[in-house]
């Protein structure tokens, strides 16, 4: 396997690699990887992760994909992991965990509310503003595949498990990123057990 120097695409490397995925589409997807070093621009780092998502919808189905990319989540620990984990412990029931993890912003952004189905939407922003960007990849210009935010969607489903103590499914509902900055990042999920 190639070495890959910036942190991003060596961790989508050793994810695609777990998910038992075959070396000649792995080498397709992380085609060029390792001529982005540390020190590229943000610009030219977001556009070959650009790249990278579509070639992933290209070669993998959208199960696989998904599960990938929310393999590929960052800040699992810390003090995220210590918030999500004392509102499980300091908090009974789920309607009361789902409260608290609404007022934990640091962890789980704007909102943190139960939809009328049973399922949990979190909301890094409210509705309604003239214009979103995406965090993770600020310099991507025009759409993004939505498979770029199940990494995203990852972090807050850990963290979101954690607090709720459920099992959790998780659907990227709408990106900033996905929608060139017309949508806010929202996620959906579903309690499984």
């Amino acid at each position: 396997m190639s070495d890959y120097e910036y942190g991003r695409i060596r961790v989508l490397a050793d994810k695609l690699m777990e998910a038992g995925i075959a070396q000649s589409i792995v080498d397709q997807i992380l085609a060029d990887g390792e001529s982005i070093g540390k020190t590229a621009t943000p610009k030219k780092k977001a556009q070959w992760l650009q790249g990278a998502m579509e070639r992933m919808d290209a070669f993998l189905d959208e199960q696989t994909r998904h599960a990938v990319r929310e393999n590929c989540a960052c800040c699992l620990n810390g003090k995220r992991l210590e918030i999500s984990r004392g509102i499980a412990k300091n908090h009974e029931t789920l309607e009361e965990r789902i409260k608290a993890a609404n007022e934990a912003r640091f962890v789980f952004g704007h909102s943190v509310t139960r939809q009328e189905d049973g399922k949990v939407l979190v909301s890094f922003a409210p509705e309604g503003l003239p214009e979103y960007r995406c965090v993770c990849l600020p310099k991507a210009e025009g759409p993004v595949s939505i498979t770029y935010c199940y990494c995203c969607g990852g972090h807050i489903k850990h963290h979101l498990q954690n607090a709720l103590g459920r099992k959790l499914s998780l659907t990227v509902r709408s990106s900033a990123l996905e929608s060139a900055g017309k949508k806010p990042c929202t996620f959906l999920f579903e309690v499984v057990d």
